[in-house]
């Protein structure tokens, strides 16, 4: 184990150094809102407000794990640019996207946007103890309550428009369906919602973490799979049948920590169970070559095989949370394939980062960013950090 930590720092200090020589953006501010697989910027490409804020959490927790100036420099820097572009003056949250000068480009709120939005200024109010950046946080989840929060059927609506107004088109990405709620937005409110109670233990946020532990349990983790649910309708009916491993095996660590946040043993107890079943449930999409797969669908029996980088950083630490907590031998095997099928084929030894996944053929799947709207150093810098946390801590604890 002291030899895998010495491998994961090693990575860790790879990634950051990849974000911090690539990703600024000196000529208009910020950091570049696209990179290509090449190392290439698109120059005036848009500027996501998930990259931006996952960029804030990335630095800010690289610099509370290790406290180096320039590391706090960056998180500055993302924190800087998000208040002064991505906040809206008139309306309140966050804009979804700015163009590459800073000026507002699509300004619907998106739930899961306010969401990010908050996990990284909790980080970055940790990391700097900026209390400015907490009172946004605080801001963002109130708004949050006021307009998305589902009184009559519990959870979280997907999106609004900028005032606040209803919109037809909910969707995430274009891949997702139009559906008035997700797991997805629901597993990041959680987690930011989580962050945000280490340094905030307001009330009512427990409540609502509460609550959303509670809707995971009665609605999006099916009873019978323990596959997770991705698409509902706004009375938790399903309205889709695809697994999503990737899915299935980060909630599994997310879920938890969001219990042991709560400080509640019987909670918590019951999240260990609930993180095991899923682990197990995701191990289902484990290939030969060691790597997860992205999803499956049962109506139609049909697979993608392809192995993103984010499903593997997501495995690796929902693997060896399984191992902790269980002690089963078996995830801790699969923990160590999907690493060694991490580094020899998903890391880019050449360019640096990691490639954005890895087709079934054992080649990295062609055309796609570096850096992204979607393509970021939270997954794989996180996943870095937490089985580094890990490996410092005794089994089943």
């Amino acid at each position: 184990m002291q030899q895998q930590a010495q491998e994961f720092q090693q990575e860790l200090d790879r990634i950051l150094a990849y974000w911090s020589t690539y990703a600024p953006d000196e000529q208009y501010g910020g950091f570049h809102g696209q990179i290509t697989d090449a190392n290439e910027v698109v120059a005036q490409a848009p500027k996501g407000a998930v990259l931006n804020a996952r960029i804030l959490w990335t630095f800010s927790a690289a610099y509370c794990h290790q406290p180096q100036p320039h590391l706090l420099a960056l998180a500055t820097r993302a924190y800087e640019y998000l208040a002064r572009h991505f906040f809206d003056p008139e309306h309140g949250g966050v804009y979804w996207s700015v163009d590459y000068m800073g000026q507002p480009l699509d300004t619907r709120k998106q739930v899961y946007a306010l969401a990010f939005a908050i996990y990284g200024l909790s980080e970055y109010y940790a990391a700097s103890g900026h209390v400015p950046a907490l009172a946004h946080a605080q801001d963002l989840f109130r708004l949050i309550e006021q307009h998305s929060f589902d009184r009559a059927h519990g959870g979280y609506l997907e999106a609004l428009a900028r005032d606040w107004s209803p919109l037809a088109d909910l969707r995430l990405s274009a891949r997702d369906a139009n559906e008035k709620k997700t797991m997805n937005t629901h597993l990041h409110v959680l987690e930011a919602y989580t962050t945000l109670y280490r340094h905030w233990p307001d009330a009512h946020l427990r409540t609502q973490i509460q609550g959303l532990l509670t809707v995971f349990l009665a609605h999006l983790i099916d009873p019978v799979t323990q596959h997770l649910r991705l698409f509902l309708d706004e009375r938790w009916q399903p309205k889709s049948t695809v697994v999503s491993f990737g899915h299935d095996i980060e909630a599994a660590w997310l879920l938890l920590e969001a219990a042991e946040a709560l400080g509640d043993e019987a909670i918590i107890d019951q999240f260990r169970q609930v993180a095991v079943a899923l682990a197990a449930a995701a191990a289902e999409g484990l290939n030969p070559a060691g790597g997860l797969s992205y999803e499956f669908d049962p109506a139609t029996a049909h697979w993608d095989h392809d192995q993103h980088w984010w499903v593997q950083a997501e495995a690796l630490v929902g693997l060896l949370t399984a191992y902790q907590i269980s002690g089963q031998p078996r995830f801790y095997e699969q923990f160590v394939a999907v690493w060694d099928f991490t580094r020899r084929h998903v890391l880019d030894y050449e360019r640096g980062e990691w490639y954005w996944g890895i087709t079934s053929a054992l080649a990295p799947m062609a055309g796609q960013d570096k850096a992204g709207f979607w393509k970021c150093p939270y997954h794989n810098a996180r996943a870095c950090l937490e089985i580094l946390a890990r490996l410092a801590r005794p089994q089943g604890v």
